[in-house]
């Protein structure tokens, strides 16, 4: 028995009242890493749709952010971010979201991101369009960089590893009208699904930020791939493109002219 897209919905809504509850209270926060944080938060919302997910569907795979890899039979997949933008969230900052994906066969079928202190719930189901509340989405119509606002993050390790991200931001942000860091990777692709922002691209994610915001992308009219073109983005660490299809192809020979650059050393 497969999910349907009101089901999801749900799940990432019950979520999000989690993250709400917990929002600017008192907060144990630990440190995956150096700067990579959990917070009680983020391991109460996972617990919460763990159990829903087994509870309604036994028997079903998951790939969750906090506790990895739940086996199961069959060609079905959760992805499940429980808490996106927890560094935001563990500072207060208003900016965070709930990511729910369901896959089969290694293809995303529905996704959710959730925004709960905005109770905005982008939707999408395989070929049934985006949605958010009654409106279908669309991405935005810039074709060129001067007349985009881009958004993008960098990755945890940014202090210590050279492959950063910074070269590409260095190089479009002079190129387009605006640049923007939420902080929210699922956050950013639902904005891109939606138009409020035009293109977006970030390095070395993992599945579970961006199986759903994918999904809205390409459901809302734009392509969404691997930072190379490739489609695949359930394969992690991924690095990732989104765009309208006209601005996705400039975006890409920015960024390997850039790659391209620093292959050679010049």
């Amino acid at each position: 028995m497969y999910p349907e897209l009101n089901d999801v919905l749900a799940l990432a809504r019950g979520a999000g009242a989690i993250l709400r509850d917990f929002y600017e209270g008192p907060l144990t926060v630990e440190h995956k890493g150096a700067v990579d944080l959990v917070t009680e938060a983020d391991k109460a919302s996972e617990a919460y749709l763990l159990g829903e997910i087994r509870r309604r569907w036994p028997g079903q795979a998951i790939l969750a952010e906090e506790s990895g890899v739940h086996t199961g039979e069959g060609e079905a997949l959760w992805l499940v971010d429980p808490l996106d933008g927890t560094t935001n969230f563990a500072h207060g900052l208003p900016i965070f979201s709930v990511s729910v994906a369901f896959a089969v066969g290694g293809v995303v079928q529905l996704g959710v991101v959730y925004d709960p202190l905005r109770e905005e719930a982008f939707c999408a189901a395989r070929g049934a369009g985006a949605w958010l509340g009654a409106r279908r989405l669309q991405v935005g119509a810039a074709s060129t960089l001067v007349d985009s606002l881009l958004v993008t993050g960098f990755p945890y390790d940014q202090g210590s590893n050279p492959d950063n991200n910074l070269d590409y931001f260095e190089h479009l942000v002079v190129r387009s009208r605006g640049m923007r860091r939420l902080g929210s990777a699922a956050l950013d692709l639902a904005y891109v699904a939606a138009g409020r922002v035009d293109g977006y691209w970030e390095i070395r994610l993992q599945p579970w930020d961006v199986a759903a915001g994918m999904l809205l992308v390409a459901e809302a009219g734009g392509l969404a791939t691997r930072l190379n073109g490739e489609p695949d983005v359930l394969r992690g660490p991924c690095s990732v493109l989104a765009a309208n299809p006209a601005l996705h192809g400039l975006l890409r020979q920015e960024i390997d002219a850039v790659r391209a650059q620093a292959e050679s050393g010049v």
